[in-house]
């Protein structure tokens, strides 16, 4: 099976995100992956804003990160971001972090969500069109 395509966006870490050391604080790598995640759905032609709009939430269910070296005040990055699964009620991604002047990666990681109805908050299916677009773009 080939691998799943990759959205690239880019940012810069801002020095709120730092520590007095000038490091990015572990918890913006999650904040970052929900960027990637964002201008993923938003490249492949469903923005994650439809997703809502037609009554989904998709709920982190589990979350990894996986530090390779610190990102500093100011370093451009490149958040790569991949649907790696999708199904009715269950979809993962996959992201690296990378410095975008080096190329050397800084983080990788992965989310796994879950499928919830915005009104009730319970999980529920995608429908299968939905499925299907997603899994068309992997």
């Amino acid at each position: 099976m080939p691998p799943a395509p990759t959205v690239d966006c880019r940012l810069r870490v801002r020095y709120a995100e730092t520590d007095q050391m000038g490091v990015a604080h572990n918890s913006n790598y999650l904040v970052w992956f929900e960027v990637g995640r964002s201008e993923f759905c938003r490249a492949v032609g469903y923005p994650y804003s439809r997703i809502e709009e037609e009554g989904y939430v998709l709920v982190v269910a589990e979350a990894t990160v996986r530090y390779k070296r610190p990102a500093r005040y100011d370093d451009p990055l490149i958040v790569r971001s991949a649907m790696t699964k999708i199904g009715r009620r269950v979809c993962r991604f996959g992201y690296s972090i990378l410095h975008a002047e080096t190329g050397e990666l800084i983080a990788e990681g992965a989310t796994t969500h879950v499928v919830v109805d915005r009104e009730s908050g319970r999980p529920t299916s995608l429908p299968k069109q939905v499925v299907e677009h997603f899994r068309d773009r992997k």
